[in-house]
């Protein structure tokens, strides 16, 4: 088992498709940050803006259900395209609820982002960590991958983001193992059998997911498996016998879709995965407008099976 976070810290790390100053621009330019911040369903309206050190950044959010949730940004640091220091929702009568200090560097033509979110005590961190997971707050940090992508290719992508403790073999496996992926992938509700699983490079796998109601199948054409870090598969709907059709409950709904599963090792034994969808092939505008308004639900669905992966982790470690 994993063990209790003793830190009072809360660090998240993402590499971007972008240059640093594009991330950068996405951050600090309010007209941009409404475009992407906060989690899935949220919106964004700035008020004012000031960014310099002893300057502030007050905003409110706007919740899915109708609820406002006002926020202020103090600036300590800001250095452009480097770094920012801020203390968040400070105001004349309340300290402020944690620091921020947030480092953007390059990376062979990418971005590294590394944020640390710093808390009073080891508790507090521990709180605020349920507190965002049960928000969906670490979306706004894939709606940002999101945003960025659209920017510079046009396309409309999904991504999510999970770290988990366990090495990086471990969770490379349980990716390709297909005794362990009818365990956790399915979205909850479903039971997942393989009807045919040859997980390699230029492989294949055939499978069934089942509910009180339906039973759907789809099938995966695995373009790239480089170990321990990438996985690459289409996956397309079908019937019984593996002939093409659409979701069962989205019948405009991409016929094919890309799925890149990348991994990366975040601290000791612990890993992180990114999940990237695309619509991939010849699409209509229509099934574009379909998976770029799914997004909200994709990410119940992936969130439902990383929940998955999670608790088999714990007892595969137990």
């Amino acid at each position: 088992m994993a063990a209790k976070n003793t830190s009072n810290e809360i660090r998240i790390t993402r590499i971007y498709d972008a240059p640093v100053k594009a991330v950068w621009e996405a951050w600090v330019d309010p007209e941009q940050a409404a475009l992407w911040w906060g989690p899935r369903g949220f919106t964004l309206t700035t008020h004012s803006k000031d960014l310099r050190a002893g300057g502030s950044w007050v905003y409110t959010m706007h919740g899915p259900d109708g609820t406002d949730y006002p926020n202020t940004a103090k600036y300590l640091e800001v250095e452009e395209h480097s770094r920012l220091v801020y203390d968040h929702g400070a105001s004349a009568d309340r300290p402020a609820m944690f620091r921020v200090t947030v480092q953007f560097s390059e990376v062979k033509g990418r971005t590294r982002m590394e944020m640390s979110m710093a808390l009073p005590t080891p508790e507090a961190a521990e709180e605020t960590r349920r507190f965002i997971k049960k928000a969906g707050g670490n979306a706004t940090w894939d709606r940002l991958a999101e945003y960025l992508e659209k920017q510079s290719s046009d396309k409309e992508m999904f991504v999510i983001n999970r770290t988990f403790d366990a090495p990086i073999e471990t969770i490379f496996e349980m990716w390709t193992e297909p005794n362990h992926l009818v365990q956790w992938l399915p979205p909850t509700g479903f039971t997942m059998r393989f009807i045919r699983a040859d997980i390699r490079e230029g492989g294949s796998g055939f499978f069934a997911m089942t509910n009180e109601k339906f039973t759907m199948y789809a099938r995966m054409a695995y373009q790239e498996i480089r170990r321990p870090d990438q996985i690459v598969y289409a996956q397309q709907f079908c019937d019984e016998h593996e002939n093409i059709s659409r979701h069962p409950m989205a019948p405009t709904w991409p016929e094919t879709m890309l799925v890149t599963v990348t991994l990366a090792k975040e601290g000791p034994g612990q890993t992180r995965v990114t999940v990237r969808c695309e619509a991939h092939g010849k699409t209509t505008r229509a099934e574009l407008e379909v998976f770029s308004g799914a997004r909200a639900g994709m990410t119940q669905g992936w969130t439902g099976s990383f929940d998955k992966l999670e608790d088999n982790l714990g007892r595969v470690g137990s």
